[in-house]
């Protein structure tokens, strides 16, 4: 019986030796699964600041900017300044490249809301050369210094508004897509072989010059400095052939012009890989004077006069729901959050006739034209060179006449609407 008793504090020592040696086994087993589970979240956290999208602005006024690529003055700024008189100034912002020491003031603008909004460092631009997307670079840059711009127009000084600023606004904002026009055209001869090391053929896009970007985009164009300096080199327009040795050289396909605007937003969004954050189509509506089958070097926007600008055309405009690329057999249906949503915001090349037509009609509401004539009398007579025009005024129909800078193109796009 004794040595019975005798073991039991031995196997009693023996047990709790092995609960201690297991329970100190548990922590260990705890902490490390604690500071593993911590480095697995810091690395997790690392992870998603690299590869996390920028997060979306979160200013309480986001604003849209404006940005205007004129020759010198904007024709329709009296009817821009219809269209902001109704906006929160908060909601939007003006930037104009201009000719260089041009200052928009009382004496050059008939809209308050262009007064000082040229940019210092302009440029001198030539239609069809790179300058014109120095010129596009630089308003894009001078925008991005307010943090509160969340979307980019860029606008031609022919152009103007086909809906009231309430409903262009929600429409940019609401979208989180940028509009760039953007095909592949198979056709298409100015694809230089020498940019293949930088600039693979597949990644070669064409298309219109007027964008609309969202902000991360805008961004990109204006810190790019791969594919713009590849652009200026290589594409260029063929300035040294004669105007009846270009006309055969463009029938026999020997010659073709490459027209920059008309590629390098398109290729650079492309080359960043960014073509499924975009709609591949342009804001703004403009009609093409050829036919393709017309044997023509020059290719133009039409432009729209008084008797051109009628409501049932604007109305059509409007009506329009999809647009369809030949080049590539492809249809693009006008959309905003896969909602139905008009294809054009904005249109171009308008007359101030066009314009003061559209006014008075109701486009942007309720507008007089006498009293705004009458009050710009001395303005119109100043600027109009035509002696006969100008002591008809106020016989506004037939005093305004205006052309402006344009890009060209030979792309083949049909309109859809629904009868």
């Amino acid at each position: 019986m004794g040595k019975k008793r005798a073991s039991l504090p031995i196997r009693h020592l023996s047990v709790l030796r092995s609960k201690l040696v297991f329970s100190i086994f548990l922590v260990f087993c705890f902490f490390a699964l604690v500071r593993l589970n911590r480095s697995g979240s810091g690395s997790s956290t690392n992870k998603s600041i690299i590869e996390e999208k920028p997060k979306p602005e979160t200013t309480t006024n986001p604003k849209v900017a404006f940005l205007f690529l004129a020759r010198k003055n904007i024709p329709l700024d009296f009817m821009w300044g219809a269209f902001f008189q109704e906006a929160n100034v908060k909601n939007f912002s003006i930037y104009i490249h201009s000719e260089p020491g041009f200052v928009f003031n009382e004496s050059t603008s008939m809209s308050p809301f262009f007064y000082g909004c040229q940019l210092k460092d302009s440029i001198k631009v030539a239609w069809g050369e790179s300058s014109m997307i120095e010129a596009e670079r630089l308003l894009l840059k001078v925008a991005l210094r307010d943090p509160a711009n969340w979307r980019f127009v860029l606008l031609s000084d022919s152009c103007l508004p086909l809906y009231k600023f309430h409903d262009i606004y929600e429409h940019l904002i609401s979208s989180q897509k940028s509009y760039v026009e953007s095909y592949f055209d198979f056709e298409d001869d100015r694809y230089d072989p020498k940019m293949l090391q930088a600039i693979p053929k597949d990644k070669w896009r064409k298309g219109s010059q007027w964008f609309t970007l969202i902000r991360r985009h805008a961004q990109i164009v204006a810190d790019d400095n791969v594919v713009f300096p590849i652009i200026k080199k290589s594409c260029k327009r063929q300035l040294n052939a004669s105007a009846s040795v270009r006309g055969q050289m463009l029938d026999l396909h020997k010659l073709q012009d490459c027209i920059p605007d008309e590629h390098y937003l398109q290729t650079l969004l492309a080359m960043s890989g960014l073509e499924n954050e975009f709609s591949r189509r342009s804001l703004t509506y403009a009609q093409w004077n050829q036919s393709p089958t017309q044997k023509d070097e020059q290719w133009h926007p039409v432009t729209f006069d008084y008797a051109d600008a009628s409501p049932r055309r604007i109305k059509e405009i409007k009506e329009i729901e999809a647009i369809h690329y030949e080049s590539e057999n492809q249809t693009e249906w006008c959309q905003v959050n896969r909602a139905p949503a008009p294809c054009f915001l904005f249109a171009r090349k308008f007359t101030c006739g066009a314009a003061v037509r559209l006014l008075s009609e109701g486009l942007l509401g309720p507008f007089d034209p006498v009293p705004f004539l009458n009050a710009n009398r001395g303005f119109f007579a100043a600027k109009h060179t035509d002696t006969h025009a100008r002591q008809s005024l106020p016989n506004w129909r037939d005093i305004f006449t205006y052309s402006t800078l344009d890009s060209k193109s030979k792309s083949r796009r049909t309109f859809f609407t629904t009868p």
